[in-house]
């Protein structure tokens, strides 16, 4: 009954939600399991994978339950809110993959695989971002 609320949404916003979800969660636990040569940069990448997984998951929620009402204030926060975590997620993933680059000697290839996974896996998530991003931001030019 709630993935058809949801669904009831826009077919495509919402499978593109929950395709977040799912990749979003990946990279959180690549980058939690694996060693990076700064930690830095591995806090930043944690904060941005948490902060949008539970933002989104937030969005979600209050979208299934009818939190919104139709008003178009809630149109503006998700084309805001989508087009942050596209920022944030990009600046994630090009720090994600710098750390990856200079993996030096005392590290393991299993180590040097699970941070190209998370690389990768954090650029679907961008890329996942910035298209929901457009359609919300087609949705608000809309309203």
């Amino acid at each position: 009954m709630l993935l058809r609320q949801a669904a009831q949404r826009t077919p495509v916003k919402t499978v593109v939600s929950l395709t977040q979800q799912v990749f979003g969660g990946l990279v959180w636990i690549l980058v939690a399991s694996s060693l990076v040569p700064w930690p830095l940069i591995q806090g930043w990448v944690m904060f941005v994978s948490v902060f949008c997984f539970v933002a989104t998951t937030t969005l979600i929620v209050l979208y299934i339950i009818g939190a919104h009402g139709g008003e178009t204030s809630w149109v503006t926060l998700d084309a805001a809110y989508h087009c942050t975590a596209a920022l944030f997620y990009l600046s994630a993933s090009v720090l994600e993959a710098l750390a990856a680059i200079t993996i030096q000697e005392g590290f393991i290839y299993r180590h040097y695989h699970e941070n190209i996974a998370a690389v990768v896996f954090s650029y679907v998530a961008t890329l996942l971002y910035v298209v929901h991003a457009v359609f919300s931001l087609i949705r608000w030019k809309s309203s």
